[in-house]
């Protein structure tokens, strides 16, 4: 079964009274990483984008939901790889969401738009651009457009970046997804426009290297 229908599946179940963060009651014993967990979700709670605390955690949850599909009755048919990589993305996919929660998130939306961007295209889009309109240093945007090109999408990073950029405000990395992302869609005018945009409103001495990068790339095309 593919993710979303079993994310919706999950979503019919009741819901948890859990807070935004708070690790999840469980029946199970208390394994070595319970504490490191804690931890981590505490600092999530002070920064929901706190990427690497976001990767530990996803690791621990992948780790857990792993776990238990591998601990079924070894009697049974052996489980299937696919299987044991949908419960791990499932277990993100909660973790990202729940986090997501919080109006200051994110590097969570981020994770969903990941997860999702290969059988959710308009929902994918819409956390992209969720994620890029709660961060004002332009890392989210940098971000999504780097999901969306991974997923040979540079048409649709280019429509989401052309409406967020704001070359004043944002990392000089979004330049250069811009850049790559216009390259990819055979549009190298426009991949010389958005390094124009660069030089225009950045600082030319903490920018060199990347123009000089991205002027190597644009020739090359």
């Amino acid at each position: 079964m593919a993710l979303l229908p079993r994310l919706r599946h999950l979503m019919r179940r009741p819901s948890s009274a859990s807070k935004v963060g708070a690790r999840r009651p469980t029946k199970a014993a208390r394994r070595g990483d319970t504490l490191h967990e804690d931890a981590v979700r505490s600092m999530l709670g002070d920064d929901p984008n706190n990427v690497r605390a976001f990767q530990a955690l996803a690791e621990i949850v992948r780790r857990r939901a792993t776990g238990q599909v591998s601990d079924d009755d070894p009697l049974t048919a052996p489980i299937d790889d696919s299987e044991v990589r949908r419960a791990a993305d499932l277990a993100v996919w909660s973790l990202a969401e729940e986090l997501a929660g919080n109006p200051r998130a994110w590097y969570p939306l981020i994770e969903l738009a990941r997860l999702s961007v290969g059988d959710d295209h308009e929902g994918t889009l819409r956390r992209l651009t969720t994620a890029a309109e709660r961060d004002p240093s332009g890392a989210a945007l940098a971000e999504g457009l780097a999901v969306l090109r991974e997923a040979n999408l540079p048409v649709e990073a280019l429509g989401l970046g052309v409406g967020h950029w704001r070359p004043r405000e944002h990392v000089p990395e979004v330049a250069r997804q811009m850049v790559l992302a216009s390259l990819e869609a055979d549009r190298p005018l426009e991949a010389k426009q958005h390094l124009r945009t660069l030089e225009e409103y950045t600082d030319a001495r903490k920018t060199a290297d990347l123009r000089a990068e991205l002027t190597r790339l644009i020739g090359d095309a």
